[in-house]
């Protein structure tokens, strides 16, 4: 099979093609040219970032026989060799098949003879995060104190698995997820060479789906080119990647902005019966929101937009949103899309996001923002009026007017106290421990179906706890007078559905505060000694030698 994968042939013979790691090949550069190289290297970094070529340029360079080098020639007998496999000095292992204490020791031994066709012997150890403990252990040694003619160079996505140990004894590089404007340039290159026709978009789209690896993105570019034949089309790389195209996403959060809830999800149904993934729907739902806000905050700044393009549809999407409410659909959606990961049902996780996003208000001014613009708006209308009958401005009129001090509205907790105590002082006086405890053993329940049914009532009701209960009554204490308001008055009718459910008929509640709660408490201890009947004798003590001189003793 003569035919090569582009990421094979496309693969960087020389430390200045590895893209978007600049901080890594000057050093390893430099190194080489002044011959201080390290014994043991760990280069960690995501998938497709270059850690491997790396780390089979380094073994060259330094065994070129025209060494000390920046590069190597790649034209000599030892770099050829060491290209193409046949020089046995250089091995590469795989230690997720290779991952036992034998395989270490077997190396351990080999490193002791020296190299025979080259100047250094060089162990490339990938993925070694997925080396046993007992092989790790093996290699502390020899990794610590090598013969004069080995080099390591161990590589790994998941540098957190690997011992401190063994971390302790490298250098270590962090190689970085590469840029999509370097993937773009790369692939640019790359089809201007071969001479294969393709979209500016389709490229950009391949760049976005490859997360920052430029193997993904070389491997998704060589599918594209086989799919599509003579030019790579935008219609081509969105079937290959299960992106969603821009037009797509223009309709979806125009029906969002205008709450116009059947063509929203009409367009996601559509979408997805065209083999979208709902995970990625929703992925590039987020992006474009995000792009959104970049847009309304800084218009200049549009090398930042990720899934968006500026043009006339997005700009007309973008004046329907204000920016805090943008803020607000991010994170609605942000978390609709840590529950999506793990659905069986994908779909009906993104309809739920959806159908939050339209259920977002925008913020309206506060009553006193009002006010006070009204006030402005007057005085000014007043200023240009004497401005154009040439009447002179008193000094205090070219002030600006004071804003007045809000008064803070007043809680429901203090509007009707008497009745909120008479009814808490019910409930305490007929209130059951094993009521209660019935009623805080089955409250995850409550939350759980209360989050069924409305979202904003289970975040409300998240600090309160039952604390008392009779055969009718729950009294829930919060610890926030403003979640306890918004459950007396707005998600009181909604709550009481839910324990009519789970408790059949303890249905009604009444609330206070913690702070409240525990003078409650307090005056009901004191209520019932008072209540209680004196003792004759007792009396007739307190009568004869005063209440302080008496001690009561238990018998």
């Amino acid at each position: 099979m003569s035919y090569q994968a582009l990421y094979r042939v496309w693969r960087p013979q020389l430390l200045e093609d590895v893209v978007g790691q600049i901080h890594i090949t000057k050093t390893l550069q430099n190194a080489l040219l002044q011959q201080k190289m390290a014994h043991a290297y760990l280069f960690s970094g995501p998938r497709g970032t270059g850690k491997t070529s790396a780390a089979k340029i380094i073994a060259k360079a330094i065994n070129c026989e025209h060494a000390p080098v920046a590069e190597p020639c790649n034209e000599c007998s030892r770099c050829i060799g060491i290209t193409n496999g046949s020089i046995i000095d250089v091995m590469e292992i795989d230690a997720a098949s290779n991952n036992g204490v034998d395989e270490i020791r077997d190396i351990r031994e080999k490193v002791k003879y020296a190299p025979t066709e080259t100047d250094y012997k060089v162990y490339i150890i990938d993925e070694v995060h997925m080396l046993s403990t007992g092989a790790f252990n093996a290699l502390l040694k020899t990794l610590e104190e090598p013969p004069a003619h080995v080099i390591f160079i161990l590589a790994t996505t998941e540098p957190h698995k690997i011992p401190l140990t063994i971390l302790s004894r490298c250098q270590r590089f962090d190689f970085k997820p590469i840029t999509n404007e370097e993937l773009v340039s790369r692939m640019k290159r790359i089809l201007d060479h071969n001479g294969q026709a393709y979209d500016e978009d389709a490229i950009d789209l391949i760049a976005q789906a490859a997360d920052g690896g430029m193997r993904d993105a070389l491997s998704l570019l060589d599918q594209a080119i086989s799919f599509s034949g003579d030019r790579v089309a935008v219609k081509d790389v969105l079937v290959i990647t299960g992106s969603v195209s821009r037009e797509a996403l223009n309709n979806l959060v125009g029906a969002l902005s205008q709450d116009n809830a059947r063509l929203a999800l009409e367009t996601v149904d559509e979408t997805l019966r065209n083999g979208k993934d709902p995970k990625r729907l929703l992925e590039d739902l987020i992006l474009y929101f995000r792009d959104l806000l970049l847009y309304k905050t800084a218009p200049e700044a549009n090398h930042l937009l990720e899934r968006a393009k500026v043009e006339e549809s997005f700009v007309s999407v973008a004046k329907q949103y204000e920016v805090r409410k943008l803020h607000r659909i991010i994170q609605k959606l942000t978390s609709s899309q840590q529950e999506i990961k793990w659905a069986l049902k994908p779909k009906i996780i993104l309809e739920m996001a959806i159908i939050n996003v339209m259920e977002i208000e925008d913020a309206p001014l506060a009553p006193q923002q009002n006010q006070d613009v009204e006030e402005l708006r007057k005085q000014i209308e007043k200023l240009q009026t004497q401005l154009k009958q040439g009447q002179p401005i008193a000094a205090e009129e070219q002030q600006s007017p004071q804003r007045k001090p809000q008064t803070r509205p007043r809680s429901s907790g203090g509007k009707g106290k008497s009745t909120i105590t008479a009814q808490v002082k019910e409930i305490v006086a007929t209130a059951d421990k094993n009521e209660l405890q019935e009623t805080v053993s089955k409250w995850a329940n409550v939350r759980e179906q209360l989050k069924t049914i409305s979202v904003p009532a289970h975040a409300w009701l998240n600090d309160c706890k039952p604390v008392a209960a009779s055969s009718s009554k729950i009294l829930l204490a919060f610890q926030n007078e403003m979640h306890r308001d918004m459950m007396d008055t707005k998600f009181r009718d909604v709550l009481n559905q839910v324990l009519q459910q789970v408790y059949g008929g303890r249905s009604d509640f009444s609330t206070l505060l913690q702070s409240q709660w525990e003078q409650v408490k307090t005056d009901y201890m004191k209520d019932k000694e008072n209540d209680q009947p004196q003792d004759p004798f007792m009396e007739e003590a307190v009568k004869l030698v005063g209440e302080d001189l008496i001690e009561v003793i238990d018998s």
